[in-house]
């Protein structure tokens, strides 16, 4: 399987101002399909979505006020173990390094929301969480709609269901701001890629893990059949590393 070195570099900037043709550079070919820059950064992406909603979901069902707020934090622990495991599971297949922590700014959210209690924990738990899903599902759609990887293909499917019923159960809330929560997810702030950029994990670290809660109803992926061209059989090994 020939694999350029580009595919295992850890992605430098994963911030929405690429170009598309930089997002577009085929850099492997694998045998699941080409892997272009924009399908590495996607499972990079929902690794880190993993890494600072789980916890708070935890944190939710500690803090959580209302019914709606705890059902939702048990969505977010429950369907983010099993994307992680699914990331977990092609990152080695495709050579991809996954961050062991959020972004910056994701990892703001969290402080933010450690710091509140109360009505304004729910709230803000409910709109921050229902912009950044918000967020992601235009660019699952678009990762869906274009990769050519089959591997990814099914890791966009789990994670267009995930990610949805994650927009339900926070509208269910009825805390969420619609008005507010639409301009900040269409008229996000200009941060540095710095900030938008989970840190590659320091050498030797080992891989942080998002264990299913005891009641977990999502399942990772099954690759059974995600074949190159996505035509079925036998799911190939994975590949040799690179040398």
């Amino acid at each position: 399987m020939a694999l350029t070195l580009a595919a295992l570099a850890y992605p430098g900037m994963l911030g929405l101002d690429k170009v598309a043709t930089a997002q577009d550079r085929i850099i492997a070919n694998t045998q699941w399909g080409p892997l272009t820059e924009q399908d590495r950064d996607f499972v990079v992406k929902v690794r880190a979505a993993g890494l600072w909603e789980y916890p708070l979901g935890q944190i939710g069902l500690q803090k959580g006020s209302s019914k709606g707020v705890k059902t939702a934090s048990a969505h977010l622990v429950d369907g983010h173990a099993a994307l992680d495991a699914s990331c977990r599971k092609i990152a080695p297949m495709l050579n991809i390094t996954l961050p062991n922590v959020a972004s910056p700014q994701q990892e703001g959210f969290v402080a933010q929301l450690k710091g509140e209690s109360g009505k304004q924990f729910d709230t803000d738990f409910a709109n921050i969480l229902r912009m950044t899903h918000g967020s992601i599902f235009n660019t699952i759609a678009k990762i869906r709609s274009t990769t050519k990887n089959s591997l990814v293909r099914a890791l966009a499917d789990q994670a267009n269901d995930t990610v949805l019923d994650h927009i339900t159960v926070m509208e269910k809330t009825g805390l969420v701001d619609f008005d507010q929560t639409l301009f900040q997810q269409t008229t996000p702030p200009k941060l540095p890629n710095s900030d938008l950029t989970p840190p590659p994990p320091a050498a030797g670290q080992p891989e942080v893990v998002l264990t299913p809660p005891p009641t977990a109803t999502s399942t990772p992926l099954d690759l059974s059949g995600a074949t190159g061209g996505g035509t079925g059989g036998t799911a190939p090994s994975p590949a040799p590393p690179a040398g």
